[in-house]
């Protein structure tokens, strides 16, 4: 396989997985996708900003994941997402520290 094709199916395959976390599935909560899998969409959105910043792109956090969510973040998460609950909110605190904490750092 070639790199320009290559690139074109991971591309795809991007595209499907936020169609699928953006409209098949909104209903799936970012922590519990942090908590379970170690991501979230907005690690996803983070990615991007670092995709665009590795080709002399800046974007700010909050450009990025308008992007990724086709909205503002504040208008997609009133939208969609609950408040979390304690037992939710120290798994996440752990999930964050082993999965972007050391990526951050």
């Amino acid at each position: 396989m070639d790199d320009q094709t290559r690139t074109e199916i991971e591309a795809a395959a991007f595209r499907r997985l936020r169609q699928h976390l953006m409209q098949d599935r909104p209903d799936v909560q970012n922590i519990d996708l942090m908590n379970l899998a170690g991501f979230c969409r907005n690690c996803l959105s983070r990615w991007y900003q670092e995709a665009a910043a590795e080709h002399g792109i800046e974007m700010s956090k909050d450009a990025a994941r308008e992007i990724y969510y086709g909205m503002p973040y504040d208008d997609w998460k009133a939208a969609n997402q609950t408040e979390a609950t304690p037992d939710q909110q120290a798994a996440f605190k752990v999930a964050f520290a082993e999965n972007v904490g050391k990526a951050e750092g």
